[in-house]
């Protein structure tokens, strides 16, 4: 199981909670520390890296629980609950990705510009936004270029698949994270290079 939480700076609630960093093993087969997972439970510690001394897919297989906390610097930008769940319920203006220029400060899509452009339906609901989000994952790529009816037979499939994909749950969770950035951009409460830094 993966469970990712965002935040708009992570570093702020890790402050707050006692936790131990996860590792991973590079392909050096040297342990660093993991870029976001995160250990509330006792789990054996390198005293020196004061990170977890075993690998955190070992880890998992001896029965420890990872949680990956990420930055979203997107949240920085949003003043409370209500304002995020409108933001993500709202209509969106989808013919506005036919721009480069806005499609390209969108988060999670912003360098896949081409791969829109080259798709023969557009994207216009939070479904096909998640969908597109699959697509540009290396394990779905081949499905670029093929119609919304005809890719959404195969996108959730694990077993048709080389590479990295995304489950349903975390691409329509991206696709409402993209929708609320659209939405910030359309009400100009965000200027263009907010999200560059």
């Amino acid at each position: 199981m993966d469970i990712d939480i965002d935040f708009a700076n992570r570093t702020d609630i890790l402050n707050l909670i006692k936790h131990i960093p996860a590792s991973i093993v590079d392909k050096n087969k040297n342990y660093k520390k993991h870029n976001t997972g995160v250990y509330f439970q006792d789990i054996p510690v390198n005293p020196l890296s004061k990170s977890a001394s075993i690998d955190y897919k070992e880890a998992a297989s001896r029965g420890y629980f990872k949680l990956d906390f990420l930055n979203v610097s997107l949240y920085k930008h949003i003043k409370s609950n209500e304002q995020l769940e409108e933001l993500m319920y709202k209509t969106p203006d989808w013919s506005k990705l036919k721009n480069r220029e806005y499609f390209e400060k969108l988060i999670h899509i912003n360098a896949h510009y081409h791969v829109y452009m080259n798709l023969p339906e557009p994207i216009d609901n939070v479904e096909k936004m998640a969908m597109f989000l699959a697509l540009i994952r290396p394990g779905k790529r081949h499905l670029q270029g093929q119609t919304w009816d005809k890719v959404s037979k195969t996108i959730w499939d694990k077993n048709d698949t080389d590479g990295y994909i995304f489950k349903k749950p975390h691409a329509i969770s991206y696709a409402y994270l993209v929708i609320v950035n659209m939405n910030l951009l359309d009400q100009n409460q965000l200027d263009l290079e907010d999200l560059t830094s």
